[in-house]
């Protein structure tokens, strides 16, 4: 769930300035909005005469299957595990490895995404993001072993890593100030529920005895069909996206009003059912010099297009000039206060991500191998206890590795105890997400964030001393859910302790910090399991008391002296 929540905490600050969402001044709002209708019109106006109807509801029909391609690059792997474990002769190590490489794919790619958006346009990352995403899943859905599952699963995460990012840019810059905040949080619960959707898609697909031999030497099990299915949604989304114009927002940024005007047309007419000469504005605010698109550069509206000329030509920036631009624009960053607060919040979320999505990540093979033993051990007296889950899953993971004719006779099967538990703690997760904004506005971002980190750190200890399925179900579907609220509370104040000029790069730094906490949590795990039952949870448990204490010394968001 808190993977994607980033959408989830602007919702509520929205509305304190336009610059907050797309990043542009809106200085000349207040001179536009009382203007005739002839002069110039700025982003924002010329956005909320474009209308709000069925082109709205196009871009979230849209963001479905956009929203559910990125949750599923990061978590799909998880639940593979306990199937795949025989086909691919994974060792606890390996299945580490493949929870973390797609994390390591998106902190490499992070910053080269952003450029490409900034500079070649949203759509065009859309487009290419998700196509190439979708090939990248399918490929992981043909591996034939370890390596090349890993391969295909950190290109994922090194390509996706760009639409995702892209994504919410491009529907606020479609969307007028009056709308933006509450398009954010529909994509929210797109992204809580893609949580829910991705076990209910295990519970369809791994029961069925799917097993295929393509071409004499290529094997396709059920678990590779199941990640097939994962990657419909990244291709859905590129298709789409080819019949979507580029955003106006970026357009204007580039000097191109002719451009915009003509893509703002077009929204009015298809959310207003009028012709588009009738669209009330004429002119677009000049917010750099007007230039009209290169003779090699494609023009991305979604019907007419401006005569290209060839004569005018604005000189962009080079490269070593954008650096120092940037550079400038982030100097204060390395100055107090701010540099002590950005550390702070980095290290909070490094934290966060690390004992949270460990945890998340490695439930759907935890309830594995508790519906294996209990299955094992039905006439019993023997309860699964924590330690007795763990020291079960290390001793059938080695017995697979050493006698493997033996440990895979026969086909896999899992209890469906295991699809059950996920699909419940799943739930919790998207049941918080509703109630997070309003729990934030009664306690507090600060306090909810202290409390929650200080809860999540208790509740990830004591899943050492869960000594049964139903309390192992209880205590996971709380700490999901509480450590999730933790999260969304403190982008929530970073959101509002950081000037506005500078928020987007700290959140982007702060998210990259966390994936840096998922990716070490991931490879620590299983070494921690090996070495004893404790060692992982009081790993979990001492980062989400840390991360508690060290939101003692945050500033609280409603007194931020940075608006």
């Amino acid at each position: 769930m808190a993977e994607n929540n980033i959408e989830s905490v602007n919702r509520d600050k929205a509305k304190d300035s336009d610059a907050d969402t797309d990043g542009n001044s809106n200085s000349t709002a207040v001179a536009s909005a009382g203007a005739p209708e002839d002069e110039p019109a700025d982003f924002d106006k010329a956005m909320i005469a474009s209308g709000f109807g069925r082109f709205n509801l196009i871009l979230l029909i849209m963001a479905i299957p956009a929203t559910c391609a990125n949750m599923f690059e990061s978590s799909t792997m998880s639940y593979i595990l306990p199937i795949a474990e025989c086909d691919l002769h994974l060792t606890l190590t390996d299945k580490g490895i493949l929870n973390a490489c797609a994390y390591a794919g998106m902190i490499i790619s992070a910053i080269p995404w952003g450029y490409l958006a900034d500079t070649k346009g949203r759509r065009k990352v859309l487009v290419y993001g998700y196509l190439l995403t979708s090939i990248c899943v399918f490929g992981s859905s043909l591996s034939q072993n370890f390596i090349m599952l890993v391969t295909f699963k950190f290109l994922g995460g090194l390509i996706v890593n760009g639409p995702a990012a892209v994504l919410f840019t491009y529907l606020t810059e479609m969307h007028g100030p009056k709308h933006r905040s509450h398009v954010l949080m529909v994509v929210g619960m797109i992204t809580s529920a893609s949580t829910l959707l991705l076990p209910l898609l295990a519970w369809a697909t791994f029961p069925r005895d799917w097993d295929f031999v393509f071409f004499g030497s290529l094997n396709i099990h059920n678990w590779q069909i199941f990640l097939f299915i994962c990657g419909l949604p990244s291709l859905i989304s590129g298709l789409i996206m080819c019949f979507m114009p580029e955003s106006p927002r970026f357009l204007m940024a580039q000097g191109r009003n002719a451009e915009a005007l003509l893509v703002l047309q077009k929204i009015y007419q298809i959310n207003t059912g009028k012709p588009k000469d009738t669209y009330p504005i004429k002119t677009l605010v000049m917010e750099v010099p007007s230039r009209d698109a290169q003779v090699d550069e494609v023009i991305y509206t979604i019907e007419e297009k401006p005569p290209v000329k060839a004569a005018t030509k604005r000189p962009s920036r080079t490269l070593l000039e954008s650096l120092r631009a940037g550079m400038q624009q982030m100097k204060p960053m390395f100055h107090k206060p701010l540099l002590r607060l950005s550390m702070h919040c980095y290290t909070m979320q490094f934290c966060i991500f690390l004992g949270m999505n460990t945890i998340r990540l490695w439930l759907p093979q935890l309830f594995a191998s508790m519906a294996n033993y209990e299955a094992a051990h039905a006439n019993d007296d023997d309860s699964a206890s924590m330690c007795t889950i763990l020291e079960y899953s290390v001793n059938k993971t080695a017995e697979t590795l050493t006698d493997y004719n033996n440990a895979c006779s026969e086909p896999q099967t899992i209890s469906m105890d295991m699809y059950i538990n996920n699909i419940i703690v799943s739930a919790c997760g998207f049941a918080g997400y509703f109630f997070a904004g309003a729990i934030i506005r009664m306690a507090g971002a600060k306090r909810l964030l202290t409390y929650g980190l200080f809860i999540s750190g208790v509740l990830g200890l004591a899943l050492y001393w869960s000594i049964n399925s139903i309390s192992t179900i209880i205590i996971s579907s709380a700490f999901v859910t509480v450590a999730g609220i933790a999260v969304s509370s403190l982008l929530g104040a970073v959101v509002a302790l950081f000037p506005t000029q500078l928020r987007s790069l700290v959140v982007a730094t702060a998210m990259m910090c966390g994936r840096l906490g998922a990716l070490s949590g991931n490879l620590l795990f299983p070494v921690l399991i090996q070495i004893g039952c404790v060692p992982p949870f009081v790993m979990v448990a001492s980062v989400m008391l840390l991360a508690g204490v060290l939101s003692i010394f945050i500033p609280n968001p409603t007194k931020a002296a940075f608006s």
